[in-house]
């Protein structure tokens, strides 16, 4: 029990928790909409702004890390979740597998459904998403997890006790001379399951996602 009376740690599987539900549920919405737009829509300066988004990817986080730092320090935001959730509420990655997905899904169905009056958003919500469920299970489990084992975006961000989250809140168990090794790996366990439960519960669909959007290990 100590692991409960030593840190808040109830406290942090919370702010976990709601941080990555929250990020989750946002990238899921602006992945599968910008998605869409660009396997199914066309405008002007498509594939030039398709495949600048997605150069993104190649940028590493710590090459920007300190002007993004600066700029939500200017909005205030530092100390808040709100600085995590916009922040990661965009994914390119995410853009990336969706697309893939939607490359896959026959134009003739759109074309029918604007043909019957349905608009873009319609289109979307009503026929690209039902048939998304394998390629969203994907997306999902990959943003839960990466979300809830961030440890450098809340290391930075949240210096509030009462903010930080559980991958923060174990360190609180490392003091400058000595770890607490048991109550570490008791806690980590604990950790552990949210990650195992969302797995599991969507493994099948994980599985099809993944080859249904052609990227291998």
């Amino acid at each position: 029990m100590d692991i409960w009376t030593k840190i808040p740690l109830l406290t942090f599987i919370k702010n976990s928790a709601k941080l990555t539900i929250i990020v989750t549920l946002l990238q899921l919405f602006t992945s599968s909409f910008a998605a869409y737009a660009f396997a199914k829509m066309e405008f002007k300066g498509k594939n030039a702004l398709f495949l600048g988004y997605i150069a993104t990817i190649a940028v590493p986080w710590q090459a920007y890390m300190v002007p993004q730092f600066m700029m939500m320090r200017s909005w205030n935001l530092n100390n808040t979740h709100l600085a995590i959730i916009c922040l990661q509420a965009f994914s390119a990655f995410g853009v990336f597998l969706m697309k893939r997905f939607y490359e896959g899904v026959p134009s003739e169905l759109c074309e029918a459904a604007r043909i019957d009056g349905l608009s873009e958003y319609g289109i979307w919500a009503r026929i690209m998403l039902p048939l998304s469920k394998p390629v969203l299970s994907t997306l999902t489990i990959i943003t839960f997890v990466n979300t809830w084992n961030d440890f450098l975006g809340p290391l930075i961000y949240l210096t509030k006790t009462e903010l930080k989250t559980i991958q923060i809140g174990l360190r609180m168990f490392i003091s400058q001379y000595s770890a607490e090794y048991g109550l570490i790996m008791a806690a980590s366990v604990i950790a552990l399951i949210p990650v195992l439960v969302i797995f599991l519960a969507l493994q099948k669909h994980f599985v099809q996602g993944v080859a249904s959007t052609g990227l291998k290990g």
